[in-house]
């Protein structure tokens, strides 16, 4: 068993799952998506040599990253500064 995220969904037919432990992307039909799945969504996948046999979504995963993009989110939000840059006079 591997984990792997869902990168991007494409032409609205095929999925784009990164596993970054394989250093591979798999490209499946959107049919084979669990129901509640969106970018971002991670997976435990089961492969049978280069064939996604089982996905399931990793709910516990998908909650850390997403709290993790939302925390650096706002520290880059709290940390924006007034540019050091100064405009020219016209």
């Amino acid at each position: 068993m591997v984990k792997g995220v869902l990168d991007r969904i494409v032409d609205q037919q095929k999925a784009v799952i990164l596993v970054e432990s394989l250093g591979k992307e798999f490209i499946i039909d959107l049919a084979q998506l669990p129901k509640a799945s969106n970018e971002g969504t991670w997976f435990t996948i089961n492969l049978d040599g280069s064939t996604i046999q089982d996905l399931k979504i990793d709910h516990e995963q998908t909650a850390k990253s997403k709290q993790s993009i939302s925390k650096k989110m706002q520290q880059l939000r709290a940390t924006k500064t007034n540019s050091r840059f100064k405009r020219r006079e016209r």
